[in-house]
């Protein structure tokens, strides 16, 4: 296959699927999914991807340089399993429609893989996305259904100079990013010689069920009805044939350059989510050439676990974030300074509150768990807190840990428009300079722009 512009055609020989099953027996039990959980718009997988270097002076573990990545991360995972046993599991439908898993303990699915190429045959700098990726995660036919299928589909990759690629898998109903990135780094510390995760998991999703009874208390945008926002198909959306995905980088040097325009005030209360997420609606919106009175929306994910008061344990690793939209027109986002809208997305991301998620589980349950409405709308996505970027297999921590592509219920609706698109950000681990602190946008062009 041919990876990438920049990496020469290489062929990538993988073993059969096998299941991971927990190292020792765990409770046979149904555990139902939160209300938060189950949403229509979570019922899909989504990707991750690691890439390593041979193990070497950054070895972290007593292990021998020599030893077998594939054959520690799969001891590691089936210990790790004991732990996170439901992920051992599949996700069935109990009545109303209300998901759960059944830990049946069958296992996480695993591929073993070979590729004739090196980390160094991919440049300076590794990042998405990645062409091809389906090799690297190869999606064995029948495991990426939303029910009665493994919930972890797993590849490690080994490459000719040593190091590795660790691709991941997760149905996104039963986790979310951090809650995934939990689970890698408990199997990062296991596969170091660790007896037991250092974070102990908690289910508890009764945590995010609707009250009794149930009352929609905020706005949500993000779930305003529209012919598409109900559908309960697993992949409802549609990449456009004009659209591309890029990356690109923002370092310290260009965020501050950014923060120049905003009063000296602000820039001591935003952070660089705010001025980046600001900026990149504000001229995406631009280049669109929209009709100004048209509406102009930005939707973002904010993890929710601390926002709670209390705060959600230490370890929960169900779907513990929420999506709230910022609303202007187009016109007053083109013709104001950059500082409205960042001010504008302050303020849509401190409505999360515990409050505002206890209003979001009493909507999927009023209203039939509808999913996110994207159309028109400007996503954008942080990672880079969430803890890829550290997870250490024995190898050292990632050169490039975050998403894969950008995922299915993410990409254009491809009904017409093309003025959806969405944004990734990942932080980068090469370890040079000020790549260090910068930030990656995976986006989407469209006709040789950049929206």
């Amino acid at each position: 296959m041919c990876f990438s512009t920049s990496v020469k055609c290489f062929q990538i020989k993988r073993q059969l699927p096998e299941l991971i099953r927990p190292a020792s027996p765990t409770p046979h039990e149904i555990k139902l999914l939160s209300d938060i959980d189950d949403q229509n718009g979570l019922r899909y997988h989504e990707s991750m991807v690691s890439f390593y270097k041979r193990r070497g002076d950054q070895d972290t573990s007593n292990r021998s340089k020599e030893e077998d990545p594939v054959k520690v991360i799969k001891a590691a995972l089936a210990e790790t399993l004991e732990s996170y046993y439901p992920f051992a599991g599949r996700v069935i439908e109990a009545p109303k429609e209300k998901l759960a898993v059944d830990c049946t303990g069958e296992g996480v699915m695993f591929i073993e893989a070979d590729a004739d190429v090196t980390l160094e045959d991919f440049g300076d700098e590794v990042r998405p996305p990645f062409p091809g990726f389906d090799e690297l995660l190869y999606d064995v036919p029948g495991s990426s259904e939303i029910l009665h299928a493994p919930l972890l589909l797993v590849q490690v990759t080994r490459l000719r100079c040593g190091g590795f690629i660790f691709a991941l898998r997760f149905n996104h109903a039963i986790s979310d990013g951090a809650g995934i990135a939990q689970f890698q780094k408990a199997v990062a510390e296991i596969a170091r010689g660790a007896s037991a995760p250092s974070v102990t998991p908690v289910w508890m999703r009764q945590l995010l069920n609707a009250r009794d009874p149930p009352g929609i208390t905020s706005i949500h945008r993000e779930y305003d009805a529209t012919p598409y926002s109900n559908t309960k198909t697993q992949d409802p959306f549609a990449s456009h044939k004009d659209l591309v995905e890029r990356s690109f980088f923002f370092g310290p040097g260009k965020i501050s350059a950014i923060l120049t325009f905003l009063p000296a005030n602000l820039r001591l209360m935003c952070s660089d989510f705010d001025v980046l997420t600001a900026c990149l609606w504000r001229y995406r919106t631009r280049a669109l050439q929209t009709s100004p009175e048209k509406e102009a929306k930005v939707m973002f994910a904010v993890n929710a676990r601390s926002r709670f008061n209390p705060p959600l344990p230490k370890g929960y690793y169900g779907v513990a974030f929420a999506t709230p939209v910022a609303v202007t027109t187009v016109e007053e986002l083109i013709k104001n300074p950059l500082e409205y809208t960042v001010e504008l997305v302050m303020k849509a991301k401190s409505e999360v509150t515990g409050e505002y998620m206890k209003s979001v589980a009493d909507l999927m349950v009023l209203k039939g768990r509808p999913a996110h409405v994207v159309e028109s709308a400007f996503l954008v996505s942080d990672l880079r807190r969430l803890g890829f970027d550290q997870v250490d297999f024995g190898w050292g921590e990632p050169v490039y840990a975050g998403i894969a592509e950008l995922p299915t219920e993410l990409r254009e609706q491809g009904r017409g428009e093309r003025d959806q698109c969405s944004s990734l950000l990942t932080k980068t681990c090469h370890g040079r300079g000020e790549r260090d602190q910068c930030s990656s946008l995976l986006t989407k062009t469209c006709h040789g722009k950049v929206y």
